[in-house]
């Protein structure tokens, strides 16, 4: 493995840094997060038309760059630092891998370029954590089988129809399209697959929901007999869906372990300016000897976090131990920032709390620390031979 990165993805990184600098403060943030989309346009367009951003991982013949998963960490890991609201991970680190992998050669060339040039957003419909392989194997009825609700999809002679609810749909009340996983085959011989549902069908009702981290949007999908069109070849029986989204959430947990470590890194930085400046005693505080220490441990464990996304990388196998890394290190980052800011750290006026906020969202949407870790755990066979011991 060679970790150093080339030219062309430390200029990927610069330029990012650049804009998102003057774009997107404090200020543009929240500005951002409190519109009914939940994020820039002008903005998204710029990333999109001058960056190429949500083309990134896309291949060439469908408009996108063609870069591999290294790009999007990097990416990534510069709007985590911004905590950017944006449609770019419901998109480019969830949709269109799912698109690519599963969707007919017609699905793709409709879908893929729009993607590619900013213009239609895309999102997944399901319960994350379960769905995407991060907490255990998701084979079974994570969406909700059979008689267990979830969404479920019915052939009909219009098309297939959806009857349904999921809840917590990152950007789901503004994405152009919806990729909802659906039960299929009834109580007894359920499957589940996943359904293109384009933003004006009928029966669709969207509404965004309060979310904790208002910089990443959710919403609420309620499905009433909505037509929809199955993601892929309608004869291919043998589609490992399943298989499929694990593959796509280890890219995704690569992604987000490098958004958590950019705004980990911040919160740090920002922590530190402000040890520099508070006074107390007639001297900063952060020439106190705790502090120091306090500080120096928070620094190694967002290198290490940031080791591990780089890693993931390079083999996404490894992005559900490297995001349980990344989430641990933005959690303490912001935990040791709200209380080294004092008082301060607290309020709504304070942007501090927002790194608190993603720190506290991410890990309720992805899963807790120790479930992915456990799962690392347990997919690696590290207690395999303990167990055969004590049997």
């Amino acid at each position: 493995m060679d970790a150093a990165f080339t030219a062309e993805q430390d200029e990927i990184r610069r330029t990012l840094r650049e804009l998102l600098t003057k774009r997107c403060g404090p200020d543009g943030v929240r500005a951002a997060a409190a519109t009914p989309a939940g994020y820039d346009h002008e903005l998204w367009r710029t990333l999109a038309g001058q960056l190429g951003l949500p083309g990134l991982a896309i291949p060439a013949e469908y408009g996108g760059v063609g870069c591999g998963p290294a790009e999007l960490v990097l990416a990534c890991e510069e709007t985590g630092r911004a905590l950017l609201p944006s449609p770019l991970f419901a998109t480019a680190a969830l949709a269109a891998p799912l698109i690519t992998a599963l969707g007919t050669e017609a699905q793709r060339a409709e879908l893929l370029p729009g993607i590619a040039r900013g213009e239609l957003t895309a999102t997944l419909a399901a319960p994350l954590g379960p769905a995407l392989g991060l907490l255990g194997d998701n084979a079974g009825d994570w969406a909700g089988g059979g008689r267990a609700g979830g969404v479920q999809a019915r052939p009909t002679d219009e098309g297939w129809r959806l009857y349904g609810q999921a809840d917590q749909v990152l950007d789901g009340h503004s994405a152009g399209v919806l990729l909802v996983a659906a039960h299929t085959g009834g109580f007894a011989r359920s499957r589940t697959l996943l359904f293109l549902v384009r933003a004006d069908a009928a029966g669709m009702s969207r509404v965004r929901q309060t979310a904790l981290d208002a910089t990443r949007p959710q919403a609420r999908i309620e499905l009433r007999d909505t037509a929809a069109e199955l993601l892929g070849d309608s004869a291919e029986e043998g589609a490992d869906v399943p298989g499929v989204l694990a593959r796509t959430g280890c890219t995704a947990a690569a992604v987000l372990a490098a958004e958590a470590v950019g705004a980990a890194d911040r919160a740090l930085e920002r922590t530190v300016e402000h040890v520099r400046q508070r006074e107390q005693f007639g001297r900063p505080i952060g020439s106190f000897q705790a502090v120091k220490h306090r500080l120096a441990e928070l620094y190694v464990q967002v290198q290490a976090a940031r080791s591990a996304a780089y890693y993931a990388a390079w083999d996404p196998a490894a992005g559900g131990l490297a995001l349980a890394q990344g989430l641990e290190a933005l959690r303490s980052a912001a935990s040791e920032a709200v209380q080294l800011h004092g008082g301060i750290g607290f309020t709504w006026e304070h942007d501090i709390q927002l790194y608190f906020k993603r720190a506290s969202s991410d890990e309720l949407l992805f899963g807790p620390v120790h479930g992915l870790r456990a799962h690392a755990a347990e997919r690696a066979g590290l207690f395999t031979g303990r167990a055969a011991v004590a049997v």
